[in-house]
């Protein structure tokens, strides 16, 4: 595996981890889904954050984007995170099974509000809905924001749009390359920092 494969990222849909067991098991950090749309907030964010402080993880939070005001779903996104300093903050960017899905126009409102008011860019987590969006072209505000790409196979393809990925999802736990699973969780996204363990910590902790 590239990188540093010390990363998961999670939603309610993992039930209740045990984040101590993870750590253990060599896990450095967490992003967990903290909202969606402007109106929901996962159910696990409150105590899957607190979970990961009390396991001394690296912490980061995510915002699943729908077709609706960007401005109005940065502001509720970072309302529920109240993010500090050392939290990554990242848009996840596919199309939505439920609904309407977030355009390339409210996308680039929610990740400059998300810059305007913390001052710093968030990540773009996505996979095949971005590369469709943008073919082989480019995006003068979307390439602020770090990569995190969705790819499931043997190795990560990119937009060309960006230089090189910051982060890989290499499974959801059920597909995609080895391994699949983190002590105290079973079967999960995981996730590959393009980089060593210490440039992750420089890169998740500016300050």
């Amino acid at each position: 595996m590239i990188g540093t494969n010390v990363i998961i990222d999670l939603s309610h849909h993992n039930g209740q981890p045990d984040l101590q067991k993870a750590k253990a098991a060599g896990i450095v950090g967490v992003i967990q889904k903290a909202t969606q749309g402007t109106s929901f907030t996962d159910p696990t964010f409150a105590v899957n954050r607190q979970r990961a402080a009390d396991a001394g993880l690296l912490f980061g939070a995510y915002h699943f984007g729908v077709g609706a005001d960007g401005v109005e779903q940065a502001d509720f996104f970072l309302s529920v995170v109240n993010p500090g300093a050392n939290d990554l903050l990242v848009l996840d960017f596919e199309a939505n099974p439920q609904g309407p899905s977030m355009t390339l126009e409210e996308a680039r409102a929610f990740v400059t509000h998300v810059q305007t008011v913390t001052n710093r860019w968030p990540g773009l987590y996505s996979g095949h809905y971005l590369k469709e969006l943008l073919g082989a072209g480019s995006d003068p505000v979307l390439v602020n924001c770090w990569l995190w790409i969705s790819q499931y196979g043997p190795t990560a393809i990119i937009p060309p749009a960006w230089k090189a990925w910051t982060m890989w999802q290499y499974t959801d736990g059920a597909v995609g390359p080895q391994p699949h699973t983190v002590d105290g969780i079973g079967a999960c996204d995981r996730d590959t920092y393009n980089g060593t363990a210490e440039e992750l910590t420089a890169f998740w902790q500016p300050v």
